[in-house]
């Protein structure tokens, strides 16, 4: 009996001292990036949001997904520690669509206190002269 209550008590102190720490949490530098005005002529254009890990733990990127074909998002694999940068490179590319306005979300998801975070880009490609 003084076992079973000892192994008791002992993962409960566990249970509390896992649960106290602060998990991982995503702090990005910006959500949204405007291209400006760009040519059709060159419709392919990048851009990079940077992130933190504010949490205690490591941080996962599980996934960036587009709202469209057009946009494609590469990520760091890698855990990132507490304290430590990462960065999604964002490329949308124009080719073959109407030009104009467009705006677009990559939608973030990690293993953070906030699991699901969304960037936007947007930008006018002017049509070819």
């Amino acid at each position: 009996m003084k076992k079973i209550l000892l192994m008791t008590v002992m993962l409960l102190g566990c249970m509390t001292m896992a649960l106290a720490q602060k998990p991982a949490e995503i702090k990005f530098d910006k959500v949204t990036h405007n291209f400006g005005t760009f040519s059709e002529k060159n419709p392919v254009v990048s851009c990079v949001f940077s992130f933190t890990n504010v949490g205690e733990q490591p941080l996962v990127v599980n996934q960036a997904v587009a709202s469209c074909g057009c946009t494609v998002p590469e990520y760091t694999k890698t855990p990132i520690q507490p304290g430590e940068k990462g960065e999604i490179k964002v490329t949308y590319n124009g080719t073959g669509k109407f030009p104009g306005h467009f705006k677009k979300s990559i939608t973030v998801r990690t293993n953070g206190a906030i699991e699901m975070t969304r960037l936007y880009i947007e930008g006018d490609m002017e049509e070819a002269k």
